[in-house]
C-alpha cells in the first residue's frame, strides 16, 4: 500500500506511517500541484494525504475512485466534495480539535494587535517615524469588559471565548446553527440572532465552517449593522467576508478595525490597501502554525490513512 502526500509534513505523521510499514511519496517541491498532476500522482498510489487547498472536487474523485482513503491535514474540508466521496465509497477524514488552541491564539493576537494598531506602529519604526511624542495620535482602544461576539462557537470559538473571558473579562455572545450549552454553562455565553451578533459585538470573531450559507455573509449589509467602534476578526475562511465591502467599511469608519488570518482572495496581493491601514492587522493564514498543532495534525492524518488502508473505520472521519 502506497500513500501520496502533497507536502512535506511533520515527522510525527511520517513516523506513524513508517512504523506500520506503509510506503509513501512526499511532494517536496515548494509549489502547488496542478489538478492533472495530482490525478496522475494519485493513480500510482492507494491513498492520499492532502495538505493545503488541493481541489478534491467531483472530477478529481471520479478520476481517482480507486483511492482507499483520503486524509486531509486540516480541520476545514470545503475543498473536498464530501457527497461525491461518500457516493464512491471513499472514506475521508480530517484533523479537528488539535488546532483549536493555536487558531484561537491567532484570533486573540489579531484582536489585540488591531486594538492597539500594533502592526502599523511597528511599520512606523521601520520608516524612521518614531519621533515627536503626540499624546493624541494613533490611539487604540481597550478591550476590558467589552463584548466578544463569536460567529461559530465550536472548539476554536470556545477556546477564544475562554481566553477573552480570562484576560479581559469580556462578555460572550454567539451565533451558531445550534446552541452550545456547554459554553453557555462554562462561560456565560449568550445565544443571539445574527443581527444581534452584528449590532452588539465590540469584537466579532469568525470561526464557522465555510458553507453556501456562510460564504460572503460578512458583506456591506452586515458591516453596516456593526458598531462604528467594532473590530472584525476572521480566522476561519477568507470567502466568508467580501473584501471590497470590508475595505469600504473601514475607509468610511462604519467599523473601527479588522484582523485577518485569512483573506479573499488568498494569498493577498502585497499592494492590497488593507495592508496600509493603521487599524488593520493581516497574517498569512498561520492559525495552526505551531509545532504542537501541526505535529498533532500530521499524526491524526496518518492515523486516518492507516485505518483506511486496513479497511477499518477512520478515527477522525468527516461527517
Amino acid at each position: 500500500m502506497k500513500v501520496f502526500i502533497t507536502r512535506q509534513i511533520p515527522e510525527a505523521g511520517i513516523r506513524l506511517l513508517r512504523d506500520v510499514g506503509i510506503e509513501f511519496t512526499e511532494h517536496t517541491e515548494k509549489r502547488d500541484l496542478a489538478p492533472e498532476e495530482l490525478v496522475a500522482a494519485c493513480k500510482a498510489h492507494d491513498a492520499l494525504l492532502s495538505v493545503g487547498g488541493n481541489k478534491l472536487n467531483a472530477d478529481f474523485l471520479q478520476a481517482c475512485r480507486h483511492l482507499k482513503v483520503i486524509a486531509l491535514m486540516s480541520a476545514g474540508y470545503d475543498n473536498l466534495d464530501v457527497a461525491t466521496a461518500k457516493a464512491l465509497g471513499i472514506p475521508v477524514g480530517n484533523t479537528p480539535g488539535v488546532l483549536s488552541n493555536a487558531t484561537a491564539d491567532t484570533a486573540f493576537l489579531l484582536m489585540l494587535a488591531v486594538s492597539r494598531k500594533a502592526f502599523y506602529m511597528h511599520k512606523r519604526i521601520e520608516k524612521g517615524e518614531w519621533g515627536f511624542f503626540d499624546p493624541t495620535a494613533h490611539l487604540g482602544i481597550e478591550l476590558n469588559g467589552r463584548t466578544l461576539g463569536v460567529f461559530g462557537l465550536g472548539s476554536i470559538g470556545t477556546a477564544l471565548a475562554r481566553k477573552c473571558r480570562g484576560a479581559f473579562d469580556m462578555e460572550v455572545i454567539y451565533h451558531n446553527r445550534s446552541r452550545n450549552e456547554a459554553a453557555e454553562k462554562e462561560l456565560g455565553a449568550r445565544y443571539v440572532s445574527f443581527d444581534e451578533l452584528l449590532s452588539q459585538s465590540d469584537v466579532l470573531s469568525v470561526h464557522a465552517a465555510l458553507t453556501p450559507q456562510t460564504e460572503g455573509i460578512f458583506n456591506a449589509v452586515a458591516f453596516g449593522k456593526m458598531k462604528p467602534t467594532a473590530i472584525f476578526v476572521n480566522a476561519a475562511r477568507g470567502s466568508m467576508h467580501q473584501e471590497s465591502d470590508l475595505l469600504d467599511a473601514l475607509r468610511t469608519h462604519r467599523i473601527w478595525g479588522a484582523g485577518l488570518d485569512v483573506t479573499n482572495p488568498e494569498p493577498m496581493d502585497r499592494n492590497n490597501l488593507l495592508l496600509q491601514m493603521p487599524n488593520v492587522a493581516v497574517l498569512p493564514h498561520i492559525g495552526s502554525a505551531t509545532e504542537e498543532a501541526r505535529g498533532g495534525m500530521a499524526r491524526m492524518a496518518a492515523e486516518n490513512i492507516i485505518a483506511g488502508l486496513k479497511g477499518a473505520p477512520l478515527p477522525h472521519p468527516i461527517g
